[in-house]
């Protein structure tokens, strides 16, 4: 019936896969909960639990594959016919979240994805940036969802058939973090293959501060630049390529990157403050794209 598919890496999943299990368990459904540790160095003796626990299975990857790859993975493993990706570091914000789910699916399920929230205490200064960017970009109500299927959703909080992922898979090229999901969706809508939304959220409880946050967001628009330079993506896939052609075509490029190089400084220290903005953020994830062109290969 369902394979529960929850790739981690240095963090302790065990509450996650427990809760999981009994919620399976009071369903009286055929289930397993397969969880991949992307080569952590933290909480192996807590994840290492997991195999106690029957039908759940807990292995760790000799190296880092990212996470895409680790995804592809759990999926070659899985058993049944529908595959559940989770997210390490989320919670069902209901007991009745994994009924919700299969009474969801009917006849034409090929996709499914459930939405995110994030909790509504605000979190300490250095983890505030985090926190805002998921409350108000990710955090998006259903009926917003349902007008534009293919944009407002994560590959986490998604059910879809097993032969689904295996044909259209996360791109294998991808190690580092940000964008593989952009690439799949994108298959997904190309495919023509619909994606049903339901209201049955699960609540990230992401906590790494802002600098954190920062340098993820720079290592994501650095994979973003790769996969455009390698064609698995084109500029008008993102938010940031469309702007970076308009910024191109007047001939900006030069100027927002001689700009860049002056503020980002007085940026980041906005995005680490007790009030950052996310229009800071995004100018200053295109500024970033900007300086990854300057060779001019996209």
């Amino acid at each position: 019936m369902l394979s529960i598919l929850i790739p981690t890496y240095n963090y302790n999943v065990y509450p996650l896969v427990t809760e999981l299990k009994n919620q399976a368990d009071a369903l009286s459904i055929a289930y397993e909960i397969l969880v991949q540790d992307d080569a952590s160095k933290t909480f192996l003796n807590e994840n290492t639990e997991i195999n106690l626990l029957q039908h759940c299975s807990y292995t760790l990857n000799h190296e880092n594959l990212g996470r895409g790859n680790n995804i592809n993975l759990l999926n070659n493993r899985a058993q049944f016919q529908y595959v559940l990706i989770m997210e390490a570091d989320a919670f069902p914000e209901k007991k009745t979240y994994l009924q919700n789910v299969i009474a969801s699916i009917n006849l034409e399920t090929q996709v499914l994805f459930g939405g995110v929230t994030y909790p509504n205490k605000k979190p300490e200064k250095d983890k505030l940036l985090r926190w805002k960017y998921g409350n108000e970009r990710e955090s998006i109500p259903l009926s917003e969802r349902l007008k534009n299927p293919y944009h407002f959703v994560f590959t986490w909080n998604l059910l879809l058939k097993k032969e689904i992922l295996s044909k259209h898979h996360f791109p294998y090229n991808v190690k580092d973090y940000g964008y593989e999901d952009v690439v799949f969706i994108k298959q997904l809508k190309e495919n023509n293959i619909p994606i049903q939304h339901i209201k049955n959220r699960l609540v990230h409880f992401n906590t790494e501060t802002s600098l954190t946050f920062i340098e993820k967001t720079e290592k994501a628009v650095t994979t973003l630049y790769q996969l455009i330079v390698d064609k698995k993506l084109k500029l008008s896939d993102t938010k940031i390529g469309k702007t970076y052609s308009i910024i191109k075509f007047w001939q900006l490029d030069n100027v927002i990157r001689f700009f860049f190089k002056k503020i980002s400084k007085k940026m980041i220290a906005n995005l680490t403050s007790s009030n950052p903005s996310l229009i800071v953020l995004d100018l200053y994830k295109l500024g970033y794209f900007c300086l990854l062109n300057q060779k001019k290969h996209v």
